[in-house]
């Protein structure tokens, strides 16, 4: 006997139908419960994706800030690399400027002390100067004839009439002292000593020369010129190392030089061999410099009246000197080596 339907089933069946109708007729149907939470898992995976291309976006620009910084860092050191690289040109660029201009910056400092020494002489010379005596200065003689002649004036006594123990027939007494100062200076240089002692490397040449002043000329002539005027300012600088040893304050050394450069090579190479100050140049100190011969002669004459020592010294280049030049105790002379001509361009 077939089953009876129920009711329910009828009416499930009835309403699949007329859910099927509705959607068919395009009605609004009912979503069901399973179907819509689909809905809504669907929604939430889309929302995970946002996130995470929001953060691939942020990953991005962390990436791009790190190579900003590092080619930011990359281009302070290039920029600190040719700071230091200008700095450097610069002064390279100073130190040659300097190496370039340092002969003349030598040449102009000698001139202005020469003029600053020369100024404070006049004043004093113009101060002191009688003019009712005058000196017969105007004879003059060629300087290689100066050794011979150097034998003829005797002024061996200084104002108080004490003899001036370096004439020639007095000089053994200071022999020792004298060779022992040469042998210092050419065997144990001291180029840190005291003022007036001869700081440069002094060779058996120099002593030679400086030997044959003291012992055979007696204080009194001329040395054959070294063919350089610093070699013979080391020669001059060596006798007034011994002269200073044996006399003290009671030296002065006067230079003759005709010219500024001259004499202004002659104030730095004797403060360079002897170590001396600018303090040590001028009127009545221990050294004084000089353009012409009769100023000089007056000087010392005036050194002579108040007890000083006059030690005169005459640069190679004056082919003539004042014949009142040698009447002084000490003085020498650099005459031309024949053999070993020298100009002044390249007199250095």
């Amino acid at each position: 006997m077939p089953p009876e339907d129920s009711p329910s089933s009828d009416s499930s069946f009835s309403g699949n139908a007329e859910s099927v109708d509705r959607s068919a007729t395009g009605g609004s149907v009912p979503v069901p419960l399973s179907l819509q939470r689909s809905a809504s898992g669907g929604q939430s995976v889309g929302g995970q994706s946002v996130g995470g291309q929001r953060d691939i976006i942020e990953q991005l620009v962390r990436e791009g800030l790190r190579d900003l910084e590092s080619r930011r860092r990359n281009l302070q050191q290039e920029v600190d690399q040719l700071e230091r690289r200008k700095q450097r040109l610069e002064a390279e660029m100073r130190a040659s400027f300097a190496g370039a201009s340092q002969e003349m910056a030598i040449r102009v400092q000698g001139f202005k002390d020469y003029l600053v020494g020369s100024l404070q002489d006049l004043v004093t010379a113009a101060e002191e100067m009688n003019l009712s005596s005058a000196r017969p200065d105007s004879q003059v003689m060629p300087v290689t004839a100066v050794a011979a002649s150097s034998g003829d004036r005797q002024a061996e006594t200084l104002s108080d009439g004490s003899p001036v123990p370096f004439a020639a027939q007095r000089f053994a007494e200071q022999r020792d002292r004298v060779n022992s100062l040469l042998d210092q200076y050419r065997t144990r240089p001291d180029y840190y000593g005291p003022p007036w002692q001869l700081r440069r490397t002094f060779e058996p040449v120099h002593a030679e020369r400086t030997s044959n002043w003291f012992f055979t000329q007696g204080g009194r002539g001329s040395v054959k010129s070294m063919g350089s005027r610093l070699q013979n300012v080391l020669i001059a600088s060596a006798a007034i190392s011994c002269l200073y040893a044996i006399y003290d304050r009671r030296l002065c050394v006067l230079v003759l030089a005709t010219t500024p450069e001259r004499v202004g090579e002659w104030r730095r190479w004797l403060q360079d061999c002897l170590g001396i100050a600018r303090e040590d140049f001028g009127t009545n100190r221990g050294v004084m410099l000089f353009e012409a011969s009769e100023p000089m002669a007056q000087r010392a004459d005036r050194l002579l009246d108040n007890g000083r020592l006059p030690f005169l010294i005459m640069d190679e280049a004056e082919d003539k000197v004042s014949l009142s030049l040698l009447q002084y105790p000490l003085w020498l002379g650099f005459a031309p080596d024949p053999e070993m001509p020298a100009t002044d361009y390249d007199y250095y």
